[in-house]
């Protein structure tokens, strides 16, 4: 099966990979990845002491609700596949994957 791929001016071929996963366990919602994606694919949520997610608010004290925040993909049909998000990540928490074709 053939990939998605993208002839370069340069004459190389590039085959983008998009974000198919983060890992919330290794997260530490630092919130680098969200900073530097250009398409708008990533939010932050926060985890309560059950493991559910729960709405970030902009109010300090809405973040008792929850135990610690994590990025979630909230728009991957945005993804480009730069990998942006991957290459900053300090704990190595992002999945990509090839586009077949």
């Amino acid at each position: 099966m053939n990939n998605f791929s993208v002839t370069l001016p340069s004459g190389k071929v590039w085959v983008p990979t998009f974000v198919q996963q983060i890992n919330e366990a290794s997260c530490i919602g630092c919130g680098r990845c969200f900073k530097v994606c250009p398409r708008g694919v990533l939010a932050m949520v926060g985890l309560n002491e059950d493991g559910e997610r729960v709405a970030v608010g902009q109010d300090e004290d809405e973040d008792e609700e929850y135990e610690k925040k994590v990025m979630t993909i909230a728009h991957g049909e945005l993804c480009i596949g730069c990998t942006a998000c991957a290459k900053i990540c300090p704990k190595k928490c992002y999945t990509h994957a090839a586009l077949p074709v």
